[in-house]
């Protein structure tokens, strides 16, 4: 027996399972041709300050007390 594993390479030429689907994805040729990922990055890096001063509004110590009082004004309404 020898030391070397021989890697099998024949794929299906139409592959039907959808493991077999996966691993025949021309992954590469996606993400060096598209622009959507080339600028998928930088919006996540734009978007997280943006995204984390909105919810640091929406929850200041403030805001919550004012939806809270908001909340029970209408509580008391209904009842």
């Amino acid at each position: 027996m020898s030391d070397k594993v021989e890697k099998v390479s024949r794929p299906m030429k139409f592959p039907y399972t959808f493991s077999a689907k996966i691993a025949q994805f021309p992954y590469r040729h996606y993400f060096t041709n598209q622009w959507i990922w080339k600028y998928y990055a930088l919006s996540i890096v734009i978007c997280i300050p943006v995204f984390k001063s909105i919810s640091n509004l929406a929850n200041s110590p403030e805001n919550v007390a004012k939806w809270a009082e908001i909340r029970r004004k209408e509580a008391a309404e209904h009842h």
